[in-house]
């Protein structure tokens, strides 16, 4: 028993000192291997009497198993200790900052629709809507807009196939449906997508416009060009801007007119408005035709308005420089990252 004892204690002192798993395969074998010391003690059992086989065999077997129980025990603390090394390798420091999202920008178009409804609702305007298909009514006859005209044929409208009605061509048809249900006086600015047959530089089958309609009793064409000088003063944030207005034609308006605005384009880079000697065509406007009103039932003896017209993209375009209007709508974020806000 004190070889047995001494086995034991070497064991026990080697232990304490293992402290990775080669070190731990090479005790095993060491004491419990075919050639370990454990195997020494055991080879004398045939050699031994009967009784004396009997307490020596019951005393290997004490030891053996107090061998085994340890090396398992040392084993799963090596096993927890290197799993413990593994995630503090890997550990996420949270007190470092972390990667911010890249935020997204506004579209110079909805940048821009938004800037010109602020401004009108300052004017004392109120902004309506209306829907992108539309009826034959309300797109072209209610505004006056005969069977013979060219804004009707095919190549300049999109019909539907499969029913009945069109993609508007023009956010006019807002108004006549504010009109058939609103009797005056009326102040209002509608905008939003239209859609015509066209294509290049600077037109999109697709784009924005922006008009806007006052009814009221005594209304005059100075209150129109107070009006739109008000409105494009403010948006391009200028204190003067002479302009020119040029006679023109539209079904829905008479008298009806063409305003131009100074600038300098001096530089191919940028357009300055409101200085310099060139004129740029900006937008359309005139006063209500009659023939209007009275498709909407309102009193032409007592009352009379005016409505005006702009692209929203040549808006955008003149404030921030921006040369080519396809690029509006071609989804590049490299562009976007230089035009957004």
């Amino acid at each position: 028993m004190s070889q047995l004892n001494s086995i034991n204690e070497l064991f026990v002192s080697e232990l304490a000192n293992v402290s990775n798993f080669t070190e731990l395969f090479n005790l095993k074998a060491k004491f419990l291997g075919k050639k370990s010391l454990l195997a020494e003690q055991m080879a004398k059992l045939g050699t031994s009497t009967s009784e004396e086989k009997k307490q020596l065999g019951l005393e290997i077997n004490i030891v053996r198993e107090y061998i085994l129980k340890s090396l398992n025990e040392k084993q799963k603390k090596l096993e927890e200790l290197e799993l413990a090394q593994k995630l503090n390798a890997q550990s996420i420091d949270i007190t470092l900052p972390g990667r911010g999202f890249t935020r997204g920008k506004i579209h110079p178009i909805t940048n821009t629709i938004n800037e010109l409804k602020n401004i009108f609702v300052r004017m004392g305007f109120s902004h309506v809507e209306g829907p992108e298909i539309e009826d034959d009514w309300h797109n072209f006859t209610a505004l006056n807009i005969n069977e013979s005209h060219p804004a009707r044929q095919m190549h300049d409208t999109f019909y539907m196939q499969n029913i009945e009605g069109l993609l508007r061509t023009h956010t006019s048809g807002v108004q006549i449906r504010y009109m058939e249900k609103n009797q005056p006086p009326i102040r209002i600015i509608s905008s939003g997508r239209v859609y015509r047959s066209d294509y290049d530089a600077t037109h999109t089958p697709m784009f924005h416009q922006l008009e806007g309609l006052v009814i009221g009793e005594e209304i005059n064409f100075g209150h129109l060009k107070g009006c739109i000088a008000q409105f494009l003063k403010e948006f391009f944030r200028v204190k003067e801007l002479p302009m020119r207005w040029r006679s023109s034609y539209f079904p829905f308006t008479e008298p009806s007119a063409e305003i131009d605005m100074k600038c300098n384009r001096s530089t191919k880079k940028e357009i300055r408005i409101g200085e310099g000697n060139d004129w740029l065509e900006i937008m359309g406007c005139g006063m209500v035709h009659e023939r209007v009103l009275k498709n909407v039932a309102i009193d032409t003896m007592k009352c009379q308005g005016f409505a005006f017209g702009v692209g929203i993209e040549r808006l955008t375009m003149l404030k921030h420089n921006i040369p080519d209007l396809r690029t509006l709508f071609e989804g590049d974020m490299r562009w976007h990252e230089i035009y957004g806000f």
